[in-house]
């Protein structure tokens, strides 16, 4: 199936999303895909690009009756299935939109994206804005978000609210950004690249639904809770060390 990139119109709202490609990293999800990708189709997205991560239902074929593009990457990583996504972006994309695939994300808030968009480079959307909201969540999304943002915050002066998966980033600053990361640190390094970059960074209260269907990447166990406590603190490490080698360098 070709991607539908159609050429801009002339309402600014509808020239934005013209500009957008939404990337879905999908694990069986063959239950709530279709949803997903009907209620961006509905909100005038047309260039959606559904990445098959392994597996072992019918997410892929469900994805592409719903009118997505589906891509496969038989390498397991959230990261991994993301980059693979962003290969050969359209000449008419400059826009990146991040969601995931579960239907765990609120899409219907995207307005608001779009309204900040023009005066962002890299809009998140914050899920832990509220206890309400916070309690939808799992205990290792608590600890896992809890703790990356607040290693930022020491190591780069930035405080983030949440790592959360709906995000919309510019072109041109994610491939100023030339991620690396090809697993579950890859939300990590995109917001730890933005400061660095010093992007114009935007964070926005959404609302958040427990999974409606899907395997979890990192389980809700205590073994998930150590796995992405190891992620965490490796990947910003790592960005870390190479911040201070710049800074001795005088980088």
């Amino acid at each position: 199936m070709e991607e539908n990139v159609p050429d801009s119109r002339s309402n600014e709202e509808s020239v934005l999303r013209d500009s957008v490609m939404v990337v879905i990293p999908a694990l069986d999800e063959e239950l709530t895909i279709g949803p997903v990708v009907d209620s961006l189709i509905e909100q005038g997205f047309s260039c959606i690009r559904v990445v098959d991560n392994g597996s072992r239902d019918k997410t892929g074929e469900v994805a592409r009756k719903a009118g997505a593009v589906v891509m496969t990457e038989t390498v397991s990583g959230y990261g991994r299935a993301c980059w693979r996504a962003c290969e050969k972006l359209p000449e008419t994309i400059e826009w990146i939109l991040f969601c995931d695939g579960d239907g765990s994300d609120r899409l219907d808030e995207l307005d608001s994206f779009l309204d900040v968009a023009r005066r962002a480079d890299f809009v998140l959307g914050n899920r832990r804005h509220s206890k309400e909201v916070r309690t939808s969540m799992t205990l290792v999304q608590n600890f896992g978000n809890g703790l990356a943002t607040f290693l930022m915050q020491v190591g780069w002066s930035y405080r983030y609210g949440d790592l959360g998966p709906l995000r919309l980033i510019r072109r041109h600053l994610f491939e100023e950004i030339q991620m690396e990361d090809r697993g579950f640190g890859w939300t990590i390094e995109m917001q730890v690249r933005a400061v660095e970059l010093k992007a114009r960074i935007v964070e926005l209260p959404v609302g958040y639904r427990v999974r409606q269907g899907g395997r979890s990447k990192i389980s809700g166990t205590i073994r998930g809770s150590v796995q992405a406590g190891s992620i965490i603190l490796s990947t910003l490490a790592k960005f870390w060390i190479r911040k201070m080698k710049r800074k001795f360098r005088g980088i």
